[in-house]
């Protein structure tokens, strides 16, 4: 019975005394957080902890210094980068850039221009089926594997511009806007269909490369540059229709075909479907 009665008197001793225990660790400094606020203050403190337990360790910052001539495949893209919401811009990327970063979810813009990428793998983009713009200017690609865009049903521009392509992938079907400017491509390199599924396309740029014919334009076209290349010949069936002579094409407003080897009057016949004579040697 003594021993019960000592339980029943220590108990509710140490409790009290836990209680004063805690009432003076809590006074952080007198008059700094007011006591009717110090419930709302440790409800903060633990939330706080609490996400920073659950902050995954590869989301945490790391300001360890990035030394010149490292790689970047193994670094955070948004610590080499400038991520919007939806946009990614990595411009002159230092230490170098080789290969198509990888990307937050749901981003829609890519601006990855003067870099030093040197090939489109087919899975850089797959998960990434959000993009509506990719502007990869100036950097070394010179591969493209085949589907490295077959996933990118949103995508409405794409610039591949001064690069070193030597051919070209299928393209996405819903372009609005392509690029290959100051390329290597060759006529070979690029099928004679590869447009013509691209109904939407509006500007297509395929000036200073090396192809020696015109590939199939689609009528959306708007402006079309094949400037500076190897082109010797044009048609009536480049442009228009030889068994349809009431063919026209509204759209077509602009024709770049200077710098190429071909004279265009030589066959006065190719634009009667055209509301504008191409920009090219007649002479």
């Amino acid at each position: 019975m003594n021993a019960l009665l000592f339980t029943c008197l220590l108990v509710p001793w140490l409790v009290a005394a836990s209680a004063r225990r805690f009432d003076q660790e809590s006074q952080l400094i007198m008059g700094s957080v007011p006591g009717k606020d110090l419930s709302g203050y440790f409800i903060d403190h633990l939330k706080s902890r609490r996400a920073r337990r659950a902050l995954p360790l590869a989301d945490e910052p790391d300001d360890s210094p990035v030394e010149a001539g490292g790689d970047t495949s193994d670094l955070p893209t948004c610590l080499l980068c400038v991520c919007l919401t939806g946009s990614v811009y990595c411009e002159e990327v230092s230490p170098d850039m080789t290969s198509v970063p990888s990307l937050p979810k749901e981003t829609a813009y890519l601006y990855a221009r003067f870099n030093k990428i040197k090939k489109i793998r087919a899975k850089d983009f797959s998960d990434i089926v959000t993009l509506k713009r990719i502007d990869l200017t100036g950097n070394l690609i010179s591969e493209i594997e085949e589907g490295a865009f077959s996933k990118l049903t949103m995508l409405e521009e794409l610039s591949l511009a001064e690069n070193s392509l030597v051919k070209l992938p299928m393209l996405p079907t819903k372009l609005i806007s392509f690029n290959a400017n100051h390329n290597h491509l060759k006529t070979k390199g690029v099928k004679a269909n590869a447009f013509k599924k691209m109904t939407k396309l509006v500007n297509l740029y395929l000036a200073d490369n090396e192809m020696e014919a015109v590939p199939h334009i689609p009528d959306s076209v708007r402006t079309l540059h094949l400037q500076n290349n190897n082109i010797t010949e044009v048609n009536i069936n480049t442009f228009c229709k030889s068994n349809d002579t009431y063919y026209l094409r509204p759209s077509l407003n602009e024709v770049r075909m200077d710098g190429n080897p071909v004279v265009l009057s030589k066959n006065p016949d190719s634009f009667t479907c055209m509301k504008v004579l191409p920009v090219g040697r007649y002479r």
